[in-house]
């Protein structure tokens, strides 16, 4: 709460309003899923909070002032009649507009603007128990890649194999998967974010799989690409350019260097090679209680690298109607450098054979 009232003060707000249930949560200890009732977080620049819900939900009055509302009520009404919603008031980008329009018709005085940076900011940087918490998530989705790429089989789909990997995480202790499993086949890995489907594996096909788990509300996310039986020459070798540009990446990753510095030099390796046009995204984007969450490294981010931030380095090349090679860890900037939270060998293999 401290670290944010000192990035509202510098932004010159004089209110913040907070609905992100997970932001909530991470500044008050307070878990609630309001589906869409009003649910809302006051602070001001002093750092006093005071959580406005509905009676309906069973949250305890420990962290913040609470004020509630019923059904029968015009839960905007009652937040417009809070004093401290005058001057500079931010609102995170989480909060509709269902809400915010009738708030600023109430409370013509005040004036709105984006805020969810001042948040944002503090989340981004984690502290000692968050970071042990996404070490271990880290260390499920490692056994978990393990043993996928162990049971890949001739024969098998796209969707047999993300439901094997999704039971694995459960197994390991996991709470399940934190967004949809990936798994691509051959031509479907040209497809950045393609859903698994009912295609069968066959001799030659890249395997790549994308997965990540949620363990205590902390996410992992990693990718890898092998091969099934054999490795085309050309496929193979693509994969070792988006080794190295991954490799480079997360060898620069320390304090204080600029995370566009970082996008360019693994897009810089990619492009040298002649597949510039198809390395089609951003190279990362932080992680936390999402597996995206605000903050990416990319040729337009103004952020600057700073100890216990994670974020994942993830190069790809694409060729439609052939194949696709991503690979990708979570790395945390550390005092004097980083430390990978992946430790699945980078490599291509042939698996199944």
């Amino acid at each position: 709460m401290a670290a944010v009232a000192q990035g509202m003060r510098r932004r010159g707000l004089d209110a913040l309003l907070v609905s992100d249930p997970r932001s909530i949560w991470y500044l008050t200890g307070v878990w609630n899923e309001p589906f869409e009732r009003l649910y809302v977080l006051c602070l001001d620049a002093c750092g006093r909070a005071v959580l406005v819900v509905n009676r309906l939900f069973n949250v305890p009055e420990t962290a913040a002032e609470t004020v509630w509302y019923s059904d029968a009520d015009d839960a905007v009404q009652v937040l417009s009649r809070r004093d401290s919603l005058r001057g500079t008031v931010g609102v995170d980008g989480n909060w509709p507009a269902r809400f915010l329009l009738p708030l600023m018709t109430l409370r013509p005085d005040a004036r709105f603007v984006p805020g969810s940076a001042c948040v944002d900011e503090v989340r981004g940087r984690k502290d000692a128990e968050e970071i042990a918490l996404m070490a271990e998530a880290s260390r499920i989705n490692d056994v978990c890649m393990e043993r996928a790429m162990a049971h890949v089989r001739g024969g098998m789909s796209e969707l047999e194999l993300a439901a094997y990997i999704d039971e694995q995480f459960r197994a390991e202790g996991a709470d399940g998967p934190c967004f949809e499993t990936i798994v691509s086949f051959g031509a479907n890995a040209a497809d950045p974010h393609h859903s698994p489907d009912a295609t069968v594996l066959k001799d030659g096909d890249c395997v790549l799989i994308d997965m990540g788990c949620r363990r205590a509300r902390y996410c992992s996310d990693m990718t890898r690409t092998n091969f099934f039986k054999s490795a085309p020459p050309r496929a193979a070798a693509v994969h070792d350019i988006v080794r190295t540009a991954q490799e480079r990446a997360v060898s620069l990753v320390r304090p204080g260097v600029p995370l566009k510095d970082i996008d360019a030099a693994a897009r810089s390796c990619i492009a040298d090679a002649g597949y510039g046009d198809c390395f089609t995204h951003r190279l990362g984007h932080f992680c936390g209680q999402d597996d995206h969450e605000p903050g990416d490294v990319s040729t337009s981010s103004p952020i600057i690298a700073e100890e216990g931030m994670i974020f994942s380095i993830e190069p790809g090349i694409y060729l439609p109607g052939e194949f696709g090679v991503r690979i990708e860890d979570l790395v945390l900037v550390t005092a004097d450098g980083c430390r990978p939270l992946n430790h699945v060998d980078h490599r291509w293999h042939l698996v199944g054979a």
